[in-house]
């Protein structure tokens, strides 16, 4: 009598040898028990003395119990095998904070631009206001420019013709008495302009050394422009200036990685464009 040969195609499914892929049994879940073609949806999971098992509840309403073992179950004519499922993150305490530490609206849409606005002294500055301070920022309704130098202030504040409704807010570097900085924005402050700053010689150092990994912000001596000069002393000299301020960016990830000078700052102005 002749054999008949090994036909792989006539071995049940959960047989076959080869992956198996794992899904979770999330409640409501729709699987086949293989040995004995009961179907249902998961109904819960327990764990018991013989092992992890699964409760299924068919169309009739019938329940019954069977043990998580490998390859035991079936989901659209492909068999898998069931594992626990992924336990629910933990719901958040509290309200969500922004960035800044505001509470976040959550679902907000961009309030339509104010008249009054806030300017900083350069991108780099502008960059870091939006990345902390863009959420409230847009729920506010203000809108952040950036000036080419501070010698442009006053030019500027002359075309805006602030008032009332229109308060103009502005960030300047180095801010400190007996200045350049600090001599403009007298020339320009009033009632509806405030002009604030940061005794930094540039925004860069006010993102606090811990955050970037660095030990300190080194000192560059007079005459030497003062990025590049950072990027020598840290061994950045390979890097733009450009680039290294992208990394110093990319280390800011809230309010906690700034300098209180600039955190009061930001809010003093924050505050002053957005007062009735």
């Amino acid at each position: 009598m002749r054999s008949r040969s090994y036909d792989p195609d006539l071995t049940p499914p959960w047989k076959k040898s080869g992956p198996v892929p794992e899904v979770a049994a999330d409640r409501d879940l729709v699987v086949e028990e293989v040995s004995t073609g009961f179907c249902g949806a998961v109904v819960r999971v327990e764990k018991t003395a013989e092992g992890l098992t699964v409760t299924l509840e068919d169309r009739h309403g019938k329940l019954r119990v069977f043990p998580m073992a490998p390859r035991g179950f079936m989901i659209d004519g492909r068999t898998v095998t069931l594992v626990r499922p992924r336990a629910a993150a933990p719901a958040p305490r509290g309200p969500l904070l922004s960035a800044s530490g505001s509470i976040a609206v959550q679902g907000a849409k961009a309030r339509v631009a104010r008249a009054g606005r806030i300017y900083v002294e350069g991108r780099h500055d502008a960059e870091l206001v939006e990345r902390v301070w863009g959420h409230d920022l847009r729920v506010e309704g203000v809108v952040v420019e950036y000036l080419e130098g501070v010698d442009d202030l006053p030019a500027i504040v002359s075309a805006f013709q602030p008032g009332p409704d229109a308060r103009l807010g502005v960030l300047v570097d180095h801010l400190v008495p007996g200045s350049k900085e600090s001599r403009i924005a007298a020339s320009v402050s009033g009632d509806d302009v405030l002009v604030v700053g940061h005794p930094y010689i540039d925004v860069w150092e006010a993102v606090k050394p811990s955050s970037v990994g660095i030990p300190g912000w080194p000192r560059v001596p007079r005459g030497e422009d003062w990025k590049t000069g950072v990027c020598r002393a840290l061994g950045w000299s390979a890097m733009s200036t450009g680039e290294a301020w992208q990394r110093i960016l990319a280390s800011v990830a809230s309010y906690k990685d700034l300098e209180p000078e600039l955190l009061g700052a930001v809010e003093h102005l924050i505050d002053f464009v957005t007062a009735p």
